[in-house]
């Protein structure tokens, strides 16, 4: 059989397993897999440099179905490479099975979950940019992507994006069938309405019939001489292509087909490729400056945003792996410090936060630890892809500034109040809010040994060192920073100052309050919570829903503990002002503190 024959031979195949494999678990895409599979042969077998052997290799191509719904058309190759076996291809979309109904990286042989579309192209850049410019390897990142999800905004920032970087290691296939899940797609089969636009973005874009084995080739090889550029293949296909009966039938999308299609594809095929193993070469290595720690005396004042900017310079003295990215605020985030110390290891990402978290998500594949930083307000544009990040088993940092009403003047559009409820809500994740310098350095240090999704609050304005510098901030613990019997006060990060000002106060009525910092959100010190014998109030900077108050509430619920809670937090629409006005119109300051408590006190004492 020569090469042509194999390519064309194997699209069948990849399409019968489509077919087989839907059809054996009463569900999937089959149709959606038979349209890309000639692409997917001859890549596989022609151009596609990978040791299914060793996934984890940084020398080998990666290759990311974007359009994650055809996930048979991810497993139908593995089972060609003979990565796969027949029995456990069989077990598609069962429980139990590594096989999911969309991809995710239980398989080794899948780098990143997809099937939220619009994503694995912005993660592809993130690859490419790691490939060119951290391990500087000459792998190449491949996206099969669909027609359907080139309407979501995140495809145009990664457009954007893989153009301004020059990222001549990426290339984007485009799926053009024409059909997406109700009916035709936006553009249908207009191929020029997709090259017209990538070009317009700085692409190499070539439009081609995607079931000649031939031309998809001569593309392919085409991308892979093109310099300086990212290409596209923009891809005319037939949706449900060698089925007669569902070939560009609206109605299919995410319908099993019958196995009768198997005898009209020309039957089962057991075709084996042999693909090409990576380029010889090993990844770049940074060697380590040396890390200056910063250190904060008590007394001082300083914004723990700046804190996290002078830290994660540090970080990157200490460690060579550790990259950051940030969303074009970093003379505000301070990411510009670890910029202006470690340039190589910077990226830019500009006002695209979905891309930055791609890229992030991207990265961390080929063995880097990413650091994303922008305002809190602003990751809440990225958070789909925080979710699919996790759904990934992805280990990247995010730091949300600027958060909360003490951001003062800039008013409510700026104020992150929804951070700690969203990231708490992350699957595996770590919420961690410091409310001075050198907490601030201890949980920048400590997120870098993090699996998973970790996010750190910091605060826009300067804030007094309460901490020594060698102290240590383990997560998952909390530090009392005053002791008192008779009510507890429990706060994270700006509070925390108007806290230990309420508990002065209080002391000066005889109430003997205790300030216990939650410096560590999720996951939260429930033993310590459960072992306080008064009433608690809560104050955070955030809203009631899903933040501090109710991290406390289930903490304490979890540990069989009855205390009595009161919860204040920001539960108005804030407006401009200064931060004191604003921290006192929300009912989160000194004053509101100490009123809650006394009230908590007198009810204790049975006194109205």
């Amino acid at each position: 059989m020569d090469e042509r024959e194999l390519w064309r031979e194997l699209g069948q195949q990849l399409r019968v397993d489509a077919v087989r494999a839907s059809a054996e678990a009463g569900s999937g895409h089959p149709t959606s897999s038979m349209s890309a599979a000639d692409l997917a042969a001859v890549l596989l077998a022609g151009h596609l440099r990978y040791d299914f052997d060793a996934p984890d290799d940084p020398r080998n191509d990666r290759l990311v179905f974007s359009k994650g719904h055809a996930s048979p058309l991810v497993y139908g190759p593995c089972r060609a490479a003979g990565a796969l076996s027949e029995e456990e291809f069989g077990t598609y979309r069962q429980f139990g099975s590594r096989l999911e109904g969309h991809p995710v990286p239980v398989l080794p042989w899948v780098d990143v979950a997809t099937g939220s579309l619009g994503q694995g192209l912005p993660i592809g850049v993130g690859m490419a940019i790691a490939g060119k410019r951290l391990n500087r390897l000459p792998l190449r990142v491949w996206v099969i992507c669909g027609d359907s999800e080139m309407a979501e905004g995140s495809m145009w920032e990664a457009a954007e994006h893989a153009a301004f970087y020059e990222l001549d290691n990426l290339t984007a296939i485009v799926d053009v069938n024409r059909l997406g899940q109700r009916g035709e797609t936006m553009h249908g089969w207009d191929l020029s309405s997709y090259t017209r636009r990538l070009e317009a973005f700085g692409w190499y874009a070539l439009e081609i019939d995607g079931h000649d084995v031939e031309a998809i080739d001569a593309a392919y090889r085409e991308a892979e001489a093109t310099s300086g550029r990212p290409t596209a293949i923009v891809a005319r296909t037939v949706k449900g292509k060698g089925y007669a009966k569902v070939e560009n039938e609206n109605g299919w999308h995410g319908k099993a087909i019958a196995e009768e299609a198997v005898a009209e594809l020309g039957g089962v095929r057991n075709l084996h490729v042999d693909v090409a193993t990576p380029a010889a070469g090993s990844s770049h290595r940074f060697e380590p400056s040396g890390p200056s720690w910063p250190s904060y005396e008590l007394g001082d004042t300083v914004a723990t945003r700046k804190a996290y900017g002078e830290a994660l310079a540090a970080l990157g003295g200490e460690r060579g792996d550790v990259v950051a990215l940030d969303g074009e605020v970093g003379n505000s985030t301070f990411a510009e410090i670890f910029g202006a110390a470690h340039p190589e290891r910077f990226v830019e990402m500009y006002i695209a936060e979905q891309q930055m978290v791609a890229a992030a998500v991207g990265m961390q594949v080929l063995g880097w630890k990413p650091f994303c930083s922008t305002f809190a307000a602003f990751l809440s544009r990225a958070y789909d892809f925080v979710r699919m990040a996790a759904v990934s088993r992805a280990t990247i940092k995010l730091c949300g500034s600027h958060a909360g009403v003490s951001i003062g003047e800039d008013g409510p559009s700026q104020m992150g109040l929804e951070d700690l409820a969203a990231f708490r809500a992350i699957h595996g994740s770590t919420v961690l809010y410091p409310c001075d310098g050198n907490q601030a350095t201890a949980l920048v240090r400590a997120m870098a040994d993090l699996d998973g999704i970790s996010y750190l609050r910091t605060t826009r304005g300067d804030t007094p060192v309460v901490y020594a510098a060698d102290e240590a901030f383990p997560v998952g613990g909390s530090k009392t920073l005053r002791e008192g019997d008779d009510v507890a006060l429990v706060a994270a990060g700006i509070t925390v100052h108007e806290a230990l000002r309420a508990a002065e106060a209080l002391a000066e009525d005889g109430i003997s309050a205790r300030v216990v910092d939650c410096y560590s959100v999720k996951p939260i010190d429930g033993a310590t919570l459960a072992s306080l014998s008064m009433p608690i109030v809560t104050v955070e900077d955030h809203w009631a829903e899903g933040g501090l108050g109710e991290a406390v509430l289930a903490a304490l619920a979890a540990n069989g503990a009855d205390t009595r809670v009161e919860l204040l937090a920001v539960r108005e629409l804030p407006h401009s002002g200064t931060p004191a006005e604003l921290l006192a119109a929300a009912g989160i300051d000194a004053g509101h503190i100490a009123e809650a408590a006394r009230t908590l006190v007198r009810e204790a004492a049975g006194i109205s």
